[in-house]
């Protein structure tokens, strides 16, 4: 697209252009921590400094990639994140490292095989179906897409997860983890000084209660599906608890079958439903994309809603959603501790250091994308323009997201259906502001008027 035709979206967020200090550095990472990113993070390959503890933010791909890729085991999760979600998800995929997460990936790769992301595709087209209906119901009113997204794509988990069963209560799940992210998610002074992590954090410690009901209530959801025995048509637990490390012929316990439930549950709508968010924002704020994106949904589905099946015939779409986790991307920074000595692009990195990837920074970053804070879908129109390791919305290396094809064929089936059928147009005053805690959402709801096309 000529430059003179690409549009900037409105919100962002503001870079830290001088020192925070620890207690100002605090205060910004409660409040989002992508507001303690400094600007030069989008304009160098690497920016180090000290608040409490030695840090470093790598934005080179080449760095990534070692950390990613070649020296994975020196770069674990740091000990803030692991001591964040710890409580909330236990030792599962997202948290162990090692042998430990080794195994359980091999476990779980089956589930997300392309075969089985294929099968579980009409219970998306359905919940794709069922949002356009609220939206045709909701007449000519501004509507808070964001939270239409949540609702959709928890549908989409309820049913893959548990078959809609009835014999857990994932609503509640829902709620407990929410609420444990806004009372113990958020950094404490303890974090930021560096201070071991089994010195108790006051908010989590308060917060364990509620955690442990419902563990509790997926334990016993886990059992009582071990004794029925798996449904007809497989759901991901019944995959789950069919499946064996291919090595070692392992199983998962039930609480380690919990734990990744769990994190799946969570981040296998979270993600997806931030996408569909921006993507729906971003197309309100540019129609002339949201125009060639609804001529080209509309020829491929004819009235109807998309399928797993139509989405190798929506390049556009699915270029759309890559742009949104490119400006927006869900984990909008990821922290590693180096175990031992190492050096990325040039510099010292030294045992406990704190090495982040500010995937914000690194998706904005004018070393590596042109007009790096435009909306722009056709940056993504070849891949192999894409430098690997520069735009890591799941992550890359062996740890890359196991259900990034889950997220993606949602996104894709969910846009394409909605866009088809309706004209969404922003909401004058009503801009969301990207807000990271946990992962990165639009602060105030995605408000947008949907009328009929």
């Amino acid at each position: 697209m000529p430059q003179s035709q690409i549009t900037r979206p409105p919100v962002g967020v503001p870079l830290v252009t001088e020192p925070l200090g620890v207690l100002g550095s605090l205060r910004a990472a409660r409040r989002n921590v992508l507001s303690i990113i400094p600007d030069l993070a989008t304009r160098q390959p690497m920016v180090s400094g000290r608040t409490g503890k030695r840090w470093h933010m790598v934005m080179d791909p080449d760095a990534i990639r070692r950390m990613l890729l070649e020296n994975l085991d020196n770069y674990p999760k740091s000990l803030v994140t692991k001591n964040l979600l710890r409580p909330a998800i236990g030792e599962s995929l997202f948290i162990a490292e090692g042998a430990h997460w080794r195994w359980q990936r091999r476990t779980a790769a089956p589930a997300f095989s392309h075969r089985n992301v294929m099968n579980l595709a009409p219970v998306m087209t359905d919940a794709a179906e069922r949002s356009a209906e609220r939206i045709a119901a909701t007449g000519p009113r501004a509507i808070d897409m964001a939270a239409d997204m949540v609702r959709t794509t928890f549908d989409v988990i309820a049913d893959v997860t548990f078959s809609g069963d009835g014999g857990f209560d994932l609503d509640a799940v829902h709620r407990s983890i929410d609420a444990y992210i806004a009372e113990a998610g958020r950094l404490s002074l303890f974090d930021i000084l560096g201070l071991p992590d089994w010195v108790p954090r006051p908010a989590r410690v308060m917060s364990g209660g509620a955690m442990a009901e419902m563990k509790h209530a997926a334990d016993k959801a886990v059992e009582t599906r071990r004794a029925r025995g798996p449904r007809a048509v497989p759901d991901l637990l019944d995959l789950l608890l069919d499946g064996a490390d291919p090595e070692t012929k392992r199983r998962m316990s039930t609480p380690e079958l919990r734990d990744n439930l769990l994190t799946f549950i969570v981040a296998g709508h979270e993600t997806t439903a931030l996408a569909l968010g921006w993507s729906l924002y971003l197309c309100a704020y540019d129609q002339q994309v949201q125009d060639r994106a609804r001529a080209e949904a509309q020829a491929v589905l004819a009235g109807r809603a998309a399928t797993g099946a139509d989405v190798a015939k929506l390049p556009f779409i699915r270029q759309i959603i890559d742009e949104a986790l490119r400006l927006y991307p869900p984990a909008g920074l990821i922290s590693r501790t180096a175990q031992a000595a190492d050096t990325l692009c040039g510099r010292e990195i030294r045992p406990g250091d704190t090495v982040m990837i500010p995937i914000y920074a690194l998706h904005r970053n004018h070393l590596l994308w042109e007009a790096p804070d435009a909306f722009d879908p056709d940056r993504f129109a070849d891949r192999k323009n894409t430098p690997r390791y520069s735009y890591l919305p799941f992550g890359d290396g062996p740890r890359i997201c196991i259900g990034a094809s889950f997220a993606l064929q949602e996104a894709v089936i969910v846009l394409a259906t909605l866009l088809s059928r309706f004209r969404f147009t922003p909401v004058p005053g009503r801009d969301p502001a990207p807000v990271m805690i946990l992962t990165l959402r639009p602060e105030g709801g995605v408000w947008l008027m949907a009328e009929a096309v």
